[in-house]
């Protein structure tokens, strides 16, 4: 076995993969531990990816050049798109994957890079000399020498399952916990906060009545990336119920044996993804809860039942699920259970995802305190990037919060920290309508094509659609006649006949003529991809609102150009408040804009920043 590294990344889940990839792509020697290889890309709650702003973060991850994306579409049993009643804005993907095939598959692409090491093994220190990273030290007393580490351990560290008075030091499905790591960290200065997840049971599908439940079904031909060889995306089928009247009162009368709310569970829990007994107490007037059942996998009869997480005993759980609609003679295969777990405070780190007090050492994913499969892959790629552009003696890579949601996701962690497990909403980006889905290429994958990241294939795919998007662009130049066709086509559509011929560009801006209903009418785009005249109605329809969120994004950009890096201490600024002097001490803004976003600094506080650093000039 080597024992000298480019990078040690610790823990293979969904951020430690992206990590490990990213670095072994930009020719970087990688090993990446796992406490059980079993677990590698596991999913330990919902089998899926992407989601409301889940699926922008894993188009953009795609579009820089990770693995998500396409693992995702490779493993597919069933593909929605989400919210498309609503603006293009709010359009996710969302992915019902077989869980199995989903972490064998990522699995197998690590273990056929040759750049990756994958093993076996719990890193118990992370060696550090002179605040530099050098190594790391196994459980079994293996020393490995290294110059960055990224730590994407997930939930795993210190872990605790909660099922009613029953607990075990163990991690998500059973998999060993990290019981050393944790006081390491706090040795490195590094504070440690306690957040708690869970997830719900796992029911057996040939004991549910389906015929009582209504069907979701899935759309053809999408997916998250056009390097996606998996046309046949839709094998499964979803059902929805929900909870009744009878469910919560079941869940209210053994509140007392909820460990959320005797004292049992120390964590702090997500505000987003409530357990069922949470939502029961916070919303006493709502009747019923909205219930999904997904497929784990084709190769077993496991059933997910999303939105019923819940940490009660499990003969409460019997009763509960047995009260829901199609579930009442349903066999518990996995009994549903609360999980806590050691994170770091995210402002501790760099914009970058480096510790601001140990050079070379990273981190990414649950770890930072956030929630979610893309959240943490969004990161590792971040930090994996990052880990070997340092080791190149290159500027890190940061994204902005007008260039992605990945950047809206990081800034938020580092600039504003969180107290609870972050979770990625489209409510999060304030420019949202320029970060859709269908444009992460266009916004990214010049960037990942820059870095070394972005495959040839990609690229050229990427080119391919740009010229296409185009060619079509050009043709809304066309001159429609101002005819009996044209009058009679404006007619049917409740539309105002103009006093001459006009252009389809402006025909497509009127309220009640779309793409699809111009090209019904005068085939400009009959060989076009339905994508693309989606992408390109999107551009026209809200081209206003578009150049509103740009001329907003140029001017935050010259708070971005400001840096703060001379600025040593803070308390010495007149002027500034105190709040505002201990917040920027404690996160150290690398610009003026990242400093404005600070949670506690005023635009007052800013002004005299500004003026400060003006007369220092």
């Amino acid at each position: 076995m080597e024992k000298e590294f480019d990078c040690v990344v610790v823990g293979a889940g969904h951020a430690g993969c992206e990590a490990a990839l990213a670095l072994a792509r930009l020719n970087k020697k990688v090993l990446i531990t796992c406490l059980n290889l079993d677990s590698v890309a596991f999913l330990a709650c919902n089998p899926s990816i992407g989601g409301t702003a889940k699926g922008h973060l894993v188009c953009e991850i795609d579009a820089l050049g990770g693995e998500m994306g396409i693992n995702a579409d490779e493993t597919a049993i069933q593909i929605r798109m989400l919210n498309e009643g609503k603006g293009p804005a709010v359009h996710s993907l969302r992915a019902q994957v077989d869980k199995n095939a989903y972490h064998n598959r990522m699995k197998k692409v690590l273990e056929d890079n040759e750049n990756i090491y994958l093993k076996q093994a719990e890193i118990v220190e992370v060696i550090v000399e002179d605040k530099k990273v050098v190594g790391v030290k196994t459980a079994l007393g293996e020393i490995f020498s290294c110059k960055t580490v990224i730590v994407s351990t997930g939930v795993y560290l210190k872990s605790r399952i909660i099922i009613g008075e029953f607990s075990q030091n163990v991690g998500p499905n059973g998999f060993a916990s990290a019981n050393s790591l944790t006081q390491n960290l706090i040795d490195l200065g590094f504070t440690i906060r306690r957040f708690k997840t869970g997830t719900p049971a796992r029911i057996n599908g040939r004991t549910i009545d389906f015929k009582k439940l209504q069907v979701q079904e899935g759309k053809d031909n999408i997916g998250f990336s056009p390097l996606s060889k998996n046309q046949n995306k839709n094998v499964a089928c979803c059902y929805e119920t929900s909870t009744n009247l009878k469910t919560h009162e079941i869940i209210l009368k053994n509140l007392k044996r909820a460990p959320m709310f005797s004292g049992e569970i120390k964590g702090v829990g997500p505000r987003y993804c409530p357990s069922i007994e949470d939502k029961i107490v916070r919303f006493p007037n709502r009747e019923r809860h909205q219930i999904f059942l997904e497929p784990e996998s084709l190769s077993t009869n496991e059933i997910y039942i999303q939105g019923v997480s819940t940490s009660l005993p499990a003969d409460v759980q019997n009763e509960m699920y047995a009260s829901i609609q199609g579930l009442e003679n349903a066999q518990i295969m996995r009994n549903a259970y609360a999980i806590e777990y050691d994170c770091i405070d995210s402002l501790e780190l760099t914009p970058w995802l480096e510790s601001k007090a140990i050079s070379g050492m990273f981190f990414a994913g649950q770890v930072n305190g956030t929630s979610g499969y893309e959240e943490a892959a969004a990161q590792g790629l971040i930090a994996g990037i990052n880990a070997s552009l340092k080791m190149d003696n290159k500027a890190p890579f940061v994204l902005k919060r007008n260039e992605a949601y990945i950047g809206v996701l990081i800034d938020d962690l580092v600039t504003k920290g969180t107290n609870e497990p972050y979770r990625m909403m489209t409510s999060r980006a304030e420019f949202r309508l320029v970060l859709r889905q269908d444009n992460a290429d266009s916004r990214l994958t010049e960037l990942g094509k820059q870095l070394g990241l972005v495959s040839n294939e990609r690229y050229e795919i990427y080119k391919s659609k740009q010229a296409l998007l185009n060619q079509m662009r050009n043709k809304l130049e066309t001159l429609i006649k101002l005819d009996d066709r044209l009058k009679t086509f404006l007619e049917k559509n409740e539309e105002p006949i103009p006093k001459n011929s006009i252009k389809a560009i402006d025909l497509l801006k009127r309220n009640n003529i779309d793409i699809f209903k111009l090209n019904e009418e005068y085939g400009l785009f009959d060989n076009s991809e339905y994508r693309l005249m989606e992408t390109l109605n999107t551009e026209i329809k809200y081209s206003g609102y578009i150049k509103q969120q740009n001329d907003e994004i140029e001017k935050l950009k010259k708070q971005e150009q400001v840096s703060l890096a001379e600025i040593e201490d803070y308390s010495k600024i007149k002027g500034l408040r105190i709040e505002a002097q201990q917040k920027l001490n404690k996160v150290r803004p690398e610009t003026l804009g990242q400093a404005s976003r600070i949670s506690g600094v005023s635009p007052a506080d800013i002004t005299v920043l500004s003026i400060f650093l003006k007369a220092k000039k």
